[in-house]
């Protein structure tokens, strides 16, 4: 394992969605209070935290997230009208919400602690045909917005890109993303697919 735990202040984006990292998220921003923070963001040169929501919406009354999220790079951006934003995040490094406080916005701040990552392990022989089905959904079209380069060898990198493409719920990639070993996810993935008829190979 690698990239010892530390801890830095964050901004937290609450969404109905899982971030993993290495993928690619692309984000509509109206709410001032999200305005604002990006904005900083892309000033300071700083990511932000994307967590999946465990109670509550997007909008509106600040929600609950999940405490295990992803640190969320802006890698462009554009501003079709005034006070909206369309952005495109890169994830980056899993985090933990170890404190969190609510400002008077609505916007969630927390201190994170920043969670290791394995890298560079391959995949396991056994799930070898999980970079090929990755390699098809790309090749097929149906992986637009998945991450460049393409790291079909990876077990970190196919787990995670399949999570985002492949129609899973959103408790499960939650859990997939807090999975600490890539061969896990791999693991976890083939056994939900298998239970529901749809792991490659029958």
């Amino acid at each position: 394992m690698s990239n010892a735990p530390a801890r830095r202040a964050i901004a937290v984006f609450p969404l109905h969605t899982v971030l993993f990292p290495g993928g690619l998220l692309p984000l509509r921003v109206f709410e001032q209070r999200y305005v604002r923070m990006t904005t900083a963001c892309m000033r300071e040169e700083e990511p932000f935290g994307v967590s999946l929501i465990r109670e509550g919406a997007e909008v509106g009354t600040p929600a609950v997230p999940h405490p295990v999220g992803c640190l969320a790079r802006i890698v462009q951006w554009d501003m079709p009208q005034f006070g909206m934003l369309n952005l495109v995040v890169r994830g980056e490094r899993r985090f933990r919400t170890m404190e969190r406080h609510v400002e008077g916005d609505g916007l969630l701040r927390c201190e994170a602690e920043l969670l290791a990552e394995e890298d560079g392990a391959g995949i396991p022989q056994g799930h070898a045909v999980y970079g090929r089905l990755l390699q098809s959904i790309v090749e097929e079209g149906a992986g637009a917005q998945v991450s460049q380069p393409f790291h079909f060898e990876s077990a970190s990198w196919v787990s995670g890109r399949l999570a985002e493409v492949l129609p899973l719920p959103l408790a499960f990639k939650q859990r997939l993303l807090e999975m600490d070993r890539s061969g896990d996810r791999l693991e976890a993935l083939h056994q939900f697919l298998r239970s529901h008829r749809l792991a490659p190979g029958g």
